[in-house]
């Protein structure tokens, strides 16, 4: 069975990378572009993860971590950040993140980085 996996970045350029990196492996790509629009498509799709962009207008990634982990205290979120966000990273983490990626980033490293959140027991 195939996984789904909800992308949620303000950039469509970036959901789109994501996207199709994630689409040649067989996985189901949901999107969204800023973190309300994550919540309720959260709600609706139930992916097996969501990538999370972290500075996005209306409701910022960790406001929408927060939001999808009181919902589902199992979900699965992979942050995205830039390069010096490193505080937003940890305070992803504390909120139930379980991994990051940093932009710019390599096809393989995202592959890999899925692949062991997926693993990974939530909650």
């Amino acid at each position: 069975m195939s996984k789904t996996v909800l992308v949620v970045d303000d950039a469509a350029f970036m959901r789109m990378m994501i996207r199709d990196i994630l689409a040649k492996e067989g996985y189901v790509i949901h999107e969204a572009v800023n973190g309300r629009d994550a919540v309720e498509k959260y709600d609706e799709i139930r992916p097996d993860l969501v990538t999370m962009d972290i500075t996005m207008p209306e409701m910022d990634g960790i406001e929408a971590l927060r939001s999808i982990r009181e919902r589902d205290p199992n979900a699965r979120v992979l942050m995205v950040s830039a390069m010096g966000q490193q505080k937003m990273i940890v305070e992803a983490l504390e909120a139930g993140a379980l991994d990051f990626l940093v932009k710019p980033f390599q096809p393989t490293k995202v592959l890999e980085t899925v692949k062991k959140c997926l693993q990974l027991q939530a909650g």
